[in-house]
């Protein structure tokens, strides 16, 4: 099984540098620092949910699907990883001509639509 760190296990420190790659095939080794991807510093769970929307070629309605959440649960996890990613505005919610443009083009249910409207008050 691939062991996959994503933080340091004594401080919690999500910036590493990989200072040896070693082939799996011949066993060559380099040995130096090297960059790690912000890619590799998500959660599990916030890669499993990037395969599933890359898979689902960004189709929010298809990732609904796969993952069986709502609208406003795909939305609020891709913010989580744009923003961990260091990318966009840091925005964390849906303003409210995108709530209505994703209930037009049908990828939003109007129960859910309400409910994000709701919170947009709060």
């Amino acid at each position: 099984m691939e062991l996959r760190v994503s933080k340091c296990p004594a401080c919690g420190n999500t910036r590493f540098d990989i200072q040896r790659l070693a082939c799996t095939a011949c066993g060559t080794a380099v040995e130096g620092r090297f960059s790690v991807s912000p890619l590799a510093t998500l959660a599990d769970e916030q890669v499993h949910f990037v395969e599933v929307f890359l898979k689902c070629r960004g189709n929010i309605k298809e990732v609904e699907r796969e993952l069986g959440i709502s609208y406003p649960t795909v939305r609020s996890r891709l913010d989580k990883i744009v923003s961990a990613l260091g990318l966009g505005d840091d925005r964390s919610t849906m303003n409210r001509r995108e709530i209505l443009a994703a209930l037009e083009r049908d990828e939003m249910r109007p129960e859910e639509a309400v409910a994000a409207l709701k919170a947009l008050k709060e």
